[in-house]
Parts: C-alpha cells; sequence; structure tokens
C-alpha cells in the first residue's frame, strides 16, 4: 500500500485497513504453522503496511490535537 492512498482515507477506512491488516497477518503467521507459506516477504510488508496506516492516524491526531489548542 502506497502512503498516497492512506492519506486519501479518511479515519473510518484507516481503522478498517488495520483491522483487515491485522487479520491478514494473523491468517498468515495460522498459515506457516500449518502449512507452508507461498512468499515469506508477505510478513514484512504487511507489518509495514499496519505501520505506515498507523503513523498516519498519529499524526492526524496529534495535528487534531494543536488545533485544539490553540
Amino acid at each position: 500500500m502506497k502512503a498516497k492512498a492512506i492519506h486519501s482515507m479518511n479515519a473510518e477506512d484507516l481503522a478498517i485497513e488495520v483491522t483487515g491488516l491485522r487479520r491478514r497477518l494473523f491468517d498468515l503467521r495460522r498459515q506457516s504453522v500449518s502449512e507452508k507459506v507461498a512468499d515469506n516477504s508477505q510478513f514484512k510488508k504487511t507489518r509495514k503496511d499496519i505501520a505506515r496506516v498507523l503513523t498516519e492516524t498519529t499524526a492526524r491526531a496529534t495535528a487534531a490535537a494543536k488545533e485544539t489548542s490553540k
């Protein structure tokens, strides 16, 4: 997922995206236990996507807090 796509999402979409990515990471972990994972790089990519979305969420919350404190 690209940063531009994340910036264009609203807060509700970001929350849904994080939930979906965490579910995907869980499914990958479960798959690695029960069977062979086709592409091990998906673990890293999914974790980085989660971090991107959470970073954007935190940045928006910080910006909103600064606006209200002025």
